[in-house]
């Protein structure tokens, strides 16, 4: 038979280690318990008034709803893109300028409108004002910029204007 005095070990020694382990142990557990019925007590919680039906229902339409959100979202992105495209085509950058055609006869009632869109399409248009023989107005074209027919000094700087602007 085997002592444990052969070893060099006290008897006394042995029985104080193995009770501060039993003690451990026992720390452990109580630890273990109360976090067991911590979460016990939370699932009880989560599953009150319902069954295992009811919560995948409540699944399915939480998952409905973010399949009717998803489709809303692709219809507005699709609306956002129709408005950008459409924005594209409308006159964004305006210049005018008022002017006195007929020097001292028709006074500053005269004007020139340039409109252009982003691209800097769009147009001239020259409105001549005159007290004794009317009004004219004149409309010439604009390309990316650039109009293909002689400007007057209040047209060219309608059209600068419009150009600088945004």
């Amino acid at each position: 038979m085997i002592k444990f005095a052969d070893f060099g070990l006290e008897t006394d020694l042995i029985v104080v280690i193995l009770a501060g382990l039993v003690f451990i142990l026992l720390i452990m557990c109580i630890v273990l318990l109360s976090k067991c019925s911590n979460l016990k007590k939370r699932y009880e919680g989560f599953m009150e008034d319902s069954d295992g039906k009811t919560l995948e229902s409540a699944f399915k339409k939480k998952f409905e709803n973010m399949d009717q959100i998803n489709d809303k979202l692709l219809t507005i992105e699709g609306r956002l893109n129709g408005i950008d495209e459409n924005l594209l085509k409308t006159y964004q950058k305006i210049g005018i300028v008022k002017y006195d055609a007929f020097k001292e006869i028709g006074g500053t009632l005269s004007f020139v409108l340039a409109l252009l869109t982003k691209d800097d399409d769009g147009f001239i248009l020259n409105s001549m004002h005159s007290n004794s023989e009317g009004c004219y107005n004149y409309i010439k074209e604009v390309k990316s910029g650039e109009v293909y027919v002689t400007l007057s000094q209040e047209e060219a700087q309608a059209l600068e204007q419009a150009k600088q602007d945004m």
